[in-house]
């Protein structure tokens, strides 16, 4: 077994786990920690707890030391600096002509490097940009590029349900999104329905897909034959899956039946072809 703790850079951000030595960490307390981007303040998230050698994916780094209140200070000041490197990297970049995004710019915690998070759609030659952007803010520079997703959880915004999107909020880590599951759903699949701000499947679509495959399970599908309390053999032509509810085209016409009163007599197999060809959110 390991001990470890979980360490978070941002507000709402993927969770890491370094050994927590011999401090006594405990919730909300503030660390210097050293990364493959250099030294940084995080913040303890999951509490010191021991796991199974086997689910570490590669040696731990140490906690350095709990955060002193110059390291606070330093911490602060690299906040206004990163905004104003991005604002100066934005004139640069547009001096260069270059078809790229920047989105965000980080200091390290001792100052000695700066990170530029940008989008593009494809490969970019900054090399000239970079020997520009070395000669003004005079530190090691480092350019990433990042994707859609990730931009957009870097800048936020307000999703089409009106709210802030999902991983800027409370999302820590992307999961898998699908066209199925859009599918399984009986979404519209008409691009401005199921896309983002980001323009990729909205995160929130698979919320409920396992309720969805559950009910699919449970329920007659649309095509299947049922007997209902006035029919001995109608045919399903809609679901109501948040209802239960089925709907049955028989001799009296279309009737509504809930989940109790309906029995399935002939379940029509389910075409899975076009499954693999469903676009999926990466």
């Amino acid at each position: 077994m390991a001990k470890v703790v979980g360490i978070g850079f941002k507000d709402v951000g993927k969770i890491y786990w370094f050994n927590p030595e011999e401090f006594a960490l405990t919730f909300g307390d503030l660390v210097v920690v050293e990364t493959i981007r250099g030294l940084e303040i995080g913040k303890v998230i999951d509490e010191v707890k021991e796991v199974p050698d086997q689910e570490l994916e590669h040696e731990l780094k140490s906690v350095i030391r709990i955060a002193n209140e110059k390291d606070i200070r330093h911490y602060n000041e690299n906040e206004v600096k990163g905004q104003e490197a991005f604002l100066k990297t934005k004139e640069i970049i547009g001096q260069h002509r270059l078809d790229m995004k920047v989105v965000n710019c980080e200091y390290t915690l001792d100052g000695a490097k700066l990170l530029i998070y940008y989008t593009a759609d494809g490969r970019v030659d900054f090399r000239e940009l970079l020997k520009d952007l070395a000669s003004v803010f005079r530190v090691r520079i480092e350019l990433r590029q990042i994707g859609q997703r990730e931009g957009a959880k870097m800048l936020g915004g307000i999703g089409t349900c009106g709210r802030e999107i999902c991983c800027k909020k409370h999302l820590r880590e992307f999961d898998l999104v699908t066209m199925k599951m859009a599918k399984d759903q009986s979404m519209a699949l008409s691009a401005n329905k199921i896309t983002g701000v980001c323009g990729k499947l909205m995160c929130c679509i698979g919320y409920e897909c396992e309720f969805y495959a559950e009910a699919k399970r449970r329920l007659p599908g649309v095509g299947d034959i049922v007997k209902t309390p006035r029919c001995q053999g109608c045919k399903v032509i809609s679901v109501d899956y948040l209802r239960g509810l089925i709907k049955t085209e028989g001799q009296d016409g279309p009737e509504v039946w809930t989940e109790k009163e309906v029995e399935t007599i002939v379940s029509i197999p389910k075409d899975e072809s076009e499954d693999s060809s469903d676009g999926s959110n990466s």
